[in-house]
Parts: structure tokens; sequence; C-alpha cells
């Protein structure tokens, strides 16, 4: 499956609340949103693609209740970056003392900081150009 995206400048710009509303008013759809504004939603994957995730978010939670350094996340996760995208890794870790600083409030929604640690698996079907835009994101956002 493609991933479908939907430029909605023209005639709406999404506050970050106006987002998380969007999103929670159509959980059956997985969204993301880009620094311009772009609406990207996203194709569920597969099954092979499904258990590698599960194997990834389990070996990185494994690790992470040994070192109780952070918190894992996984792709249901939508992080707010600094440049205003919207983004959801396959799996994610967070620092704690990063997670701690976030208000209750800030932890119930969607949190705006870019993860310490990110996994983004791809697909048979996924385009590598794409994941590397991702990726490239998430580093010049401070990961």
């Amino acid at each position: 499956m493609n991933t479908v995206v939907l430029n909605l400048e023209p005639i709406a710009h999404l506050t970050d609340e106006q987002f998380y509303q969007l999103c929670i008013a159509n959980r059956d759809v997985s969204l993301e949103m880009n620094a311009s504004g772009e609406l990207i939603i996203v194709p569920p994957v597969g099954g092979e693609s499904g258990n590698q995730e599960a194997d990834l978010i389990t070996d990185l939670n494994n690790w992470n209740r040994q070192a109780k350094l952070g918190k894992v996340f996984s792709s249901s996760t939508i992080f707010i970056l600094p440049n205003g995208a919207k983004r959801s890794p396959d799996a994610a870790w967070v620092k704690l003392e990063r997670w701690e600083a976030l208000t209750p409030e800030q932890r119930k929604k969607f949190p705006p900081l870019v993860p310490d640690f990110v996994i983004e698996l791809r697909s048979e079907t996924d385009r590598l150009a794409p994941i590397q835009e991702k990726m490239q994101e998430y580093i010049k956002n401070g990961l």
C-alpha cells in the first residue's frame, strides 16, 4: 500500500491541538503531519513487518527494563518535533529525565519532543527515499 499525502495548507493550518483532535476522531487511521503541514495517511503493515516491529519493540523494552534509563514507545505514539512535524516512529526511546520534564498534559497527548532513539522499519512496499528523509528530519530536530 502507498502512503497518501494531503496538502491542507491552501484551506487550513492545523494547530497541534487540532491535529490531536483529528487523530482522536479518526482512531482507525494512522496519521502523521510533516513540517510543511501536509497530512500523511500511513498505510497499515502486513504480518511480516508487524512481527518485526513487535520484535524490535520487545528487544528495546527488555533492554530498557534492565537499564531503567527511559521510556519506550510504540508506533502508535506521535511526537511533535521542533520543526512542527508530527511523527510516529516504529519504535522510540526517550531518556527518563526528558520524559519527566514534560507536564502531565504533554505526556497524555502527543509529546512535544524528539525521541533520543528511533527505529523506522522498511517494509517491502516502502520506498527508501521517504524513510531516509524522515530519519534526516529526526536528526535535524535533535535526535
